[in-house]
This record gives C-alpha cells, sequence and structure tokens, in this order.
C-alpha cells in the first residue's frame, strides 16, 4: 500500500473550521486503510492540546501517543484548501497533511513533509495543483 495515492487527495477543499479540515484528512487515511475511525478522533484531540500548525500555510494533524494502536500502517492524506483555514492566531493554512504512522515511521514523515512544505515554491506548487497526480509527483520527487 502506498503512503501516498489519489485516493487520499482532496484537492480544492472549502472547510468552516479547523477541525473540518482535520476530519476530511483523517477520513482519506481510514477510508484508505490505514487506521481506523476512532484515529480521526485522536487527530481532533491533539489539535486541542497542541496546534499541529506548523508554519508557511502547512498544517500536519496526527493523532495522540495513545492512538497509535489503531493505526494500520503508514499512509498521507492531503487536503489542499485555496481559500485557507485559520488555525488559530490568524495563521492560516492551504495545505493540511494527514499523518498515520506505524511505529518509527511518524518522525521521518513530520521530517520529510515539513522539508518538503518548507520550500515556498515547493509550497506554491502544491496550493495551485489542478490534479490529484500533480500533488503526488511533489512530494514523491522530493522525498525519495
Amino acid at each position: 500500500m502506498s503512503i501516498l495515492s489519489t485516493n487520499k487527495v482532496k484537492l480544492n477543499a472549502k472547510v468552516n473550521d479547523k477541525f473540518e479540515a482535520i476530519r476530511i484528512a483523517g477520513e482519506l487515511l481510514v477510508q484508505a486503510g490505514h487506521a481506523e475511525a476512532s484515529y480521526v478522533d485522536s487527530m481532533i484531540e491533539r489539535e486541542n492540546t497542541l496546534s499541529t500548525y506548523m508554519g508557511g500555510g502547512l498544517a500536519i494533524p496526527h493523532g495522540t501517543n495513545e492512538a497509535k494502536g489503531k493505526i494500520k500502517s503508514t499512509g498521507l492524506s492531503i487536503v489542499q484548501i485555496p481559500d485557507g483555514v485559520d488555525f488559530g492566531d490568524g495563521e492560516i493554512a492551504h495545505v493540511v497533511i494527514g499523518i498515520a504512522a506505524i511505529g518509527d515511521d511518524h518522525m521521518d514523515i513530520l521530517t520529510s513533509v515539513a522539508m518538503v512544505c518548507s520550500d515556498d515554491e515547493n509550497l506554491e506548487r502544491i496550493i495551485k495543483a489542478e490534479t490529484a497526480e500533480q500533488l503526488i509527483e511533489i512530494f514523491e520527487s522530493e522525498m525519495e
């Protein structure tokens, strides 16, 4: 099973708040078989404790440590929000990347995703991508 695939990408999402964005990211992971449905609740719980906004228009929601048992396999989901969504304190996320990771994969993936998105040019391409394939290509070319 691929960490990232077209069925885990949502383009041009319109959301009312960060929790809706996190739920979409989490549901994509659940539907793809990476996590149990209750993992989405742990992603919300994590956000209530500590913001997953990383700066530069990027948020990387993931579950709590207690939710590790709800993860079946490592996967990423990407929610592109061209209009942006407030993650608190006026921090606007245009890209929300959900993570479900087995074991020690978690930190490696977080680091890789953050590196891809810390490049302003990459982030701009991600925000403007018109197809799921374009989005995946950006990550795959940078995360090898």
